[in-house]
């Protein structure tokens, strides 16, 4: 049985993508320039403060998958009883 190909299997396209989401970074960051900025707290005023945010919330979410992954995964055979 021959394995179909997704667009993620072929490098140049993966290369593309990051390409892509790297430019709407820039481009969102350069956007947080001109607009005025209504956050709760006095820090959120901060530039780019949304995007530090961002990507320390994803590291911690990973960090903690992989703790509860540990603590929650069952042995292979579990079901087979």
């Amino acid at each position: 049985m021959k394995k179909e190909l997704t667009i993620f299997d072929n490098p140049e396209n993966v290369k593309r993508l990051r390409k892509g989401f790297f430019v709407a970074l820039v481009l969102v960051l350069i956007a947080e320039a001109f607009v005025d900025m209504h956050g709760e707290f006095s820090v959120a005023h901060f530039y780019g403060f949304y995007a530090v945010y961002g990507f320390i919330s994803y590291v911690l979410l990973i960090f903690v998958a992989k703790v509860l992954r540990k603590i929650i995964m069952r042995k292979e055979d579990y079901y087979d009883q």
